[in-house]
């Protein structure tokens, strides 16, 4: 089956000035591919390019060079963008909302039919425990509870790639055991999951393979026993990644 997708020699510059002119080389000659029903994580140190790649998977910004396919499509095509789910760590809702408010607003916007999204808000706000505060202005809530929020918005089109970036953070124990829920459940019907996160024991607990980022260069790519497996001996993956990072 095709991948759900696919960088190929993906180059990202920013211009930091015109003169004299400079530009910074976010992310260099990366490919790599996520396939159907596969956990995927995104690693690396801060500014190694993971944010940028997310967003030009996103189409919120274009590669300067080489070519992404979302879904078997040109990002450029953005009618994919309705199958995607993404979780922001640091969300923007509208807080004078409430929660359920929130989620027919995006249904509407993501062009749920009518009679689906109904049941679809009341299914999710019982799954992320906001059922008995879905009338509550988020302004109102918990950091923990916003992140909640912001993993039903991302499920509510039942998405065939949910892209969660640093999705733990603000989770109590039950709000990462949700998550692991989520994502185990997203794999059993064969959609997929990319996940660019700092908590290590997650991401080798969740991810099936995983690419690490140095530099803006493809510093690793593979499955995350490669990674610790050295020798013949297992070593931690936070000892394999601080390896990668000061080599």
């Amino acid at each position: 089956m095709p991948a759900i997708v696919e960088f190929h020699e993906v180059v990202r510059d920013y211009t930091l000035s015109w003169l004299p002119p400079r530009t910074l080389r976010a992310v260099d000659g990366v490919s790599f591919s996520i396939e159907q029903g596969e956990v995927f994580g995104l690693l690396g140190p801060n500014r190694a390019g993971k944010t940028t790649l997310v967003k030009l998977l996103l189409s919120l910004s274009s590669p300067t060079k080489g070519t992404i396919l979302r879904l078997g499509q040109p990002v450029s095509v953005r009618a994919t963008l309705g199958r995607i789910g993404y979780m922001h760590e640091n969300h923007a809702f509208p807080r004078y909302l409430n929660a359920r408010e929130l989620l027919w607003c995006y249904g509407a916007m993501t062009l749920i039919p009518y009679e689906r999204l109904g049941p679809r808000v009341e299914e999710l706000l019982d799954l992320v425990g906001l059922a008995d505060r879905a009338t509550d202005p988020i302004w109102g809530y918990s950091k923990g509870m916003v992140q909640r929020l912001g993993m039903a918005q991302a499920l509510l089109n039942e998405p065939d790639l949910l892209v969660m970036d640093e999705p733990t953070e603000g989770l109590d124990l039950a709000g990462r055991r949700l998550l692991r829920q989520v994502v185990a459940e997203q794999r059993q019907a064969g959609r997929s999951v990319l996940l660019v996160s700092h908590v290590l024991p997650e991401v080798e607990q969740l991810c099936d393979r995983l690419a690490v980022l140095k530099r803006g260069k493809l510093a690793f790519l593979g499955k995350t026993r490669e990674l610790t497996e050295k020798n013949g001996h297992t070593r931690s993956l936070e000892d394999a990644l601080h390896e990668i990072y000061e080599a």
